[in-house]
């Protein structure tokens, strides 16, 4: 839903604390998808305003608001899964004026310690590894309807990616190139209101 994802900005613009290198050890296997981010985002400093600046440089959707009361209209829920942390999610969201099912890791942010991101011990969801299992949320969907669309722009959406129909998939970055690699067909898109549009164009959920 968003142009950039938190962590890249947060590598790319905040002071660290850290003492090693998260994403290479996580590209070498040395540590979990979850132990990264959670990583990333502990060591990071910034203070209030700082953060909320960053958020706005996500660049949510600004037809965000609009796509989903569209589908809500047409009968589809819209659910975010994430590998993220629920509290800049949650914000973007606010700002936008959403209100959507979450399922995300929880954390709390204080300038002198980062933003503390924990696992989701209470979501029938949660994965030690990943923060949240994707392809949980995907199937447990599918359990209510013959009828699912799944968008994402990384590796760690592959997995669910592939449980949805071609018809329903929509892949971007690094997704799109591995689907295209193991030649699954999907739609390919820009913004998150790009996939409204061609759901509400393929008919009733």
């Amino acid at each position: 839903m968003t142009r950039f994802d938190f962590y890249e900005l947060v590598l790319r613009e905040l002071p660290s604390s850290a003492k090693r290198d998260f994403w290479q050890d996580y590209m070498a296997g040395k540590l979990t998808l979850f132990e990264t981010l959670s990583g990333i985002f502990g060591s990071m400093r910034a203070s209030g305003p700082e953060l909320e600046a960053l958020l706005t440089r996500m660049e949510l959707d600004p037809l965000l608001h609009r796509s989903v009361e569209r589908l809500r209209h047409r009968g589809w829920e819209v659910i975010v899964a994430s590998a993220g942390c629920e509290w800049y999610i949650n914000r973007l969201l606010g700002r936008a004026g959403v209100d959507l099912e979450v399922h995300a890791s929880p954390g709390e942010f204080s300038p002198e310690g980062g933003l503390k991101m924990t696992l989701p011990e209470n979501s029938p969801f949660v994965h030690r590894a990943k923060g949240i299992d994707k392809p949980a949320v995907v199937r447990h969907a599918l359990g209510r309807s013959d009828r699912v669309a799944f968008a994402g722009d990384g590796p760690p959406d592959l997995e669910a990616a592939l449980l949805i129909s071609p018809q329903w998939r929509f892949a971007r970055g690094r997704l799109a190139q591995l689907l295209e690699e193991r030649s699954e067909a999907f739609h390919s898109f820009r913004t998150w209101s790009d996939i409204a549009d061609v759901l509400l164009a393929q008919g009733a959920p």
